[in-house]
């Protein structure tokens, strides 16, 4: 078992170099282990200022922010105001969805697990006053229903920035104030800053793009996205360190024990810590997403050795944390370009496998036989009509089809809104995973995309396309 003393050396022996090779700018680092925090940080924050990355700096953490939108709520729980299966209308009575049956059924619960079924991708920028996500809640009226409430996982950011106005309306201030007042200052987290404002008082991350020419990654064009999606994920900023002391803090919760640093009391009750990392949802088998999801956090494994957590992405930024409750360990990798994901398994794979006794789980890759184009047709050449067509939602539109070859093809055309926020078009061959799957063949973003087809008709055409979200055919 290795001490924080001897982790700290193999971060210090190991970090500066497989960042490079990764082509990240900076990367901030923090691993609790026998109860300390260790930390470190590497490169540069921006390409343009090479203003050095040191263990204070702030990185975005994306969409982990949703696990801080779910403590809140479990809070919320703990203290007998929030009924987790009570239909979220009986606190936004005036919540409403194209679907008013689906919007008067849909659960807070389901909300925390990504299960309520109307489309969770919708980033429309309210504007940047306290009423922000206020407005934007009112947009969802027309928004559409995918599926019926609790019938399975779709990965919704719209959902938490829901659960982000409830707990604005039961705490009767911004959800920006009741982060600062219910986690950032009782655990003493100096460098949490919900917003651009904040974060410019520390020293600031900025996200990278990938140069056109292949060279050094440039900075992106802007540093944060819309306020109105804060909640969900859109612009908290903190530094590695800090989010290892929340991650800490569940481990106390869920042990309930002291969280210690002068901190009396854990963030929720043991119960809440407990059920946040139960499965309330088993996932088909996808590239990133986990084996299970919890109320908030994503589970990785449930077996003899649990590890659970969360990532997060935004323009340019990513970060990454996971928890082996067991034995009291967390990881956190946060960074601001490049393959991010295909860092975080060369440096967190390894800590975890000797810290706890076992590594992140496998991801998923394309089978052996897919080197040659025949061997790929060939593999094709198996019944996939029932997965061909076009699956479609109000931001991307996305294709499976097979050429003249036999070789199949997943096509990704985004709308100019999910154009503006970096996501662009493409074309990518896909073989088969499974009997329900196709696979990406080649890399991207770090991982070979898994594609999953759910819910066959009477005629076999599959209903959805799943790769985290589920998107409906559309022809």
């Amino acid at each position: 078992m290795h001490s924080p003393r001897t982790v700290g050396d193999t971060l210090r022996s190991s970090l500066e170099a497989r960042t490079r090779a990764h082509a990240v700018p900076a990367a901030a680092v923090a691993v609790v282990v026998d109860g300390e925090i260790v930390e470190h940080a590497v490169g540069v924050l921006s390409t343009v200022t090479r203003v050095e990355a040191t263990t204070d700096s702030v990185f975005q953490i994306g969409s982990i922010t949703k696990v801080w939108t779910a403590t809140l709520v479990m809070q919320l729980v703990d203290e007998g105001l929030v009924d987790l299966d009570a239909p979220l209308r009986t606190y936004l009575p005036a919540f409403a969805l194209a679907d008013e049956q689906a919007a008067a059924r849909i659960t807070v619960r389901q909300l925390l697990s990504h299960r309520s079924g109307f489309e969770g991708d919708i980033f429309t920028d309210t504007g940047r006053g306290d009423d922000a996500v206020e407005k934007y809640v009112a947009l969802l009226a027309d928004a559409g229903q995918i599926f019926d409430p609790g019938a399975f996982f779709s990965y919704s950011n719209a959902g938490y920035v829901l659960l982000g106005r409830m707990i604005e309306v039961l705490r009767d201030t911004t959800w920006e104030q009741v982060l600062r007042e219910r986690i950032a200052e009782p655990l003493g987290l100096r460098s949490v800053s919900p917003s651009p404002y904040e974060a410019i008082l520390h020293r600031a991350a900025v996200g990278h793009l990938d140069a056109p020419d292949g060279g050094e990654p440039q900075p992106a064009p802007f540093w944060a996205m819309a306020r109105s999606n804060e909640p969900a994920g859109s612009m908290l900023a903190m530094s590695a360190g800090d989010l290892a002391r929340f991650a800490r803090a569940h481990l106390h919760a869920a042990a309930g024990t002291p969280v210690g640093d002068g901190v009396a009391s854990p963030l929720v009750s043991t119960d809440a810590a407990h059920e946040m990392r139960t499965a309330a949802v088993r996932l088909p088998r996808l590239a990133g997403m986990g084996a299970a999801w919890g109320l908030g956090w994503e589970i990785d494994r449930d077996d003899a050795i649990p590890l659970f957590g969360h990532d997060g992405n935004t323009v340019g930024q990513s970060a990454f944390l996971r928890i082996a409750p067991e034995q009291g360990v967390a990881v956190v990798l946060l960074t601001n370009g490049g393959d991010g994901a295909g860092l975080f398994r060369d440096i967190a794979g390894p800590l975890l496998q000797e810290l706890t006794g076992a590594g992140l789980p496998d991801a998923p890759v394309p089978p052996e036989t897919t080197g040659q184009a025949s061997d790929r047709a060939a593999a094709g050449a198996a019944d996939v009509s029932g997965m061909l067509g076009v699956y479609a939602n109000s931001t991307v539109e996305l294709e499976v089809s097979q050429d003249d070859a036999g070789l199949l093809w997943f096509e990704q055309r985004p709308t100019p809104e999910l154009r503006a926020l970096g996501a662009q078009p493409s074309i990518d061959e896909v073989v088969r995973f499974d009997d329900t799957s196709l696979i990406m063949r080649e890399r991207k973003d770090g991982m070979h995309m898994v594609l999953a087809f759910l819910d066959p008709a009477p005629d076999g055409r599959a209903s959805y396309i799943h790769f985290g979200r589920a998107v409906p055919r559309a022809r």
